[in-house]
């Protein structure tokens, strides 16, 4: 698979966290919180990931931020169950 560039990448997950910060602290503001989900979309696609939580892993991973998680990123973006 091609990666993108570090740089790329790195510049997007701080772009993320920052959204992620300003959405924590105004989660009623949809301005706010659409452009959080704009960015973990551009994090999904410049990743390949189907989901912003996987692609920030993903991202923290191939930027060496970070250590693997123990638990399956997957557990974390499932959808709930019918069930449930």
């Amino acid at each position: 698979m091609l990666l993108p560039a570090r740089d790329e990448v790195a510049r997007h997950l701080e772009r993320y966290r920052a959204w992620e910060r300003l959405m924590l602290a105004s989660p009623d503001n949809r301005a706010v919180r659409g452009s959080f989900e704009d960015t973990g979309y551009t994090l999904c696609v410049l990743m390949g990931k189907r989901c912003a939580r996987e692609a920030v892993d993903a991202a923290e991973l191939y930027l060496n931020t970070r250590e693997p998680r123990e638990r399956p990123v997957s557990d974390v973006c499932a959808a709930p169950s019918a069930n449930a």
